[in-house]
């Protein structure tokens, strides 16, 4: 009886697998850029789903945020950020020939939080603390601008749901195998993978990702036209307003003297392509 069910589930074990293996694909989202970003992702999710799932999401929010009147309260401001950001988004063709047609959003909400993000398909909100409370140069801000960007155009939203839908799939399939061959729970044992999964697994990539994204970041905003030695003056800021410890948008990053060294190298990397954008436009 054991054998049989061993062999059962040894081959319920294989399906599944299987289905996980060509449910993901492997891709470039992007190019690698000066900085040379060139990891390979793999996805199960498909864009365009999360695409509408964010652009539900972003509706939300700002719905809730004008119900409170916390929307773009501040006309400066919101000219600020959003003429900041159109010109971080006309450049983001230099890693994804398709960025600069997507349907971007931008918007200033009115919170004490130290925070912006751009959710996937090009959904920005950027708070009032950031801007009230680090009074960032525009040099700066455009840095924290551009790294969320860079999230988006890296697909890393899909990629994490990917991630959580594999180590779902992964899970089931540990739970069904480990319940038949030794008569534990099966929803337990899905429950214990889940948990050695996320530390295992997530965690670490996440780090990753925000690597990338300052990478990315730092040269989308110099071909912007904005001074990359302002990621280094802006990481400052940020540990003396924080006091040393990393505002929510920057929590998962690595160690502040180490990322400060990273961003300096970078900054001397991209600042050829700061230069060549700032270089005035010659008449016809």
């Amino acid at each position: 009886m054991f054998f049989q069910i061993k062999n059962l589930s040894l081959h319920l074990f294989w399906i599944l697998a299987a289905l996980l293996i060509t449910a993901c694909t492997t891709v470039r989202t992007t190019s690698s850029g000066l900085v040379g970003v060139d990891r390979e992702q793999s996805m199960a999710v498909s864009a365009q789903s999360l695409n509408n799932e964010a652009s539900s999401s972003y509706r939300s929010v700002l719905q809730t945020a004008s119900n409170k009147k916390l929307l773009n309260q501040n006309a400066s401001q919101v000219v600020r950020v959003r003429s900041i950001s159109s010109r971080i988004i006309a450049v983001t063709g230099s890693f994804r020939p398709d960025a600069p047609s997507w349907q971007w959003e931008v918007n200033v909400v009115t919170s004490q939080d130290i925070n912006a993000w751009c959710m996937p398909g090009g959904k920005i909100v950027v708070y009032t603390g950031l801007l009230e409370k680090i009074k960032p140069t525009d040099d700066e801000l455009a840095q924290v601008i551009a790294h969320e960007i860079a999230h988006a155009l890296r697909e890393h939203g899909r990629e994490k749901a990917s991630q959580s839908a594999g180590v779902n799939m992964a899970a089931t399939i540990g739970g069904v195998l480990l319940g038949a061959l030794t008569g534990v729970n099966s929803g337990l044992g899905q429950s214990l993978i889940s948990g050695a999964g996320d530390l295992a697994f997530m965690r670490p990539n996440s780090r990753v990702m925000e690597s990338e994204a300052d990478q990315i970041g730092i040269e989308l905003a110099a071909r912007a036209g904005y001074d990359p030695n302002a990621a280094v003056t802006l990481w400052e800021k940020m540990l003396k307003q924080t006091q040393g410890e990393s505002p929510e948008w920057l929590s998962t990053h690595p160690a502040s003297e180490r990322r400060i060294a990273d961003l300096r190298e970078l900054a001397k990397k991209v600042y050829p392509l700061y230069l060549n954008a700032k270089k005035p436009t010659r008449g016809l």
